[in-house]
């Protein structure tokens, strides 16, 4: 099972709220996941953004891969390089 680090859009039309988690690859963007570990909100300014590193830390060791935006979003929050 492949499991990627990805966001998961829960805002209303042209409102965009993300949250965080992590699923199984084949799942549709807005489908099952296995855990939530933060939140994004691009709307607000400046932009809040929320990660729980230990956790993020331990899914990324058990072979979780983050996607391009979620790494790009650990990095703004100092958890990865």
């Amino acid at each position: 099972m492949a499991v990627r680090i990805r966001l998961k859009r829960v805002g209303a039309k042209k409102r965009p709220f993300y949250r965080i988690v992590v699923a199984d690859s084949r799942s549709p963007r807005d489908g099952a996941f296995i855990e939530e570990i933060g939140y994004y909100n691009p709307t607000t300014d400046p932009t809040t953004l929320k990660i729980d590193g230990e956790k993020a830390v331990e899914w990324i060791q058990k072979g979780a891969q983050p996607s391009d935006r979620v790494k790009s979003l650990m990095v703004k929050a100092g958890i990865s390089k």
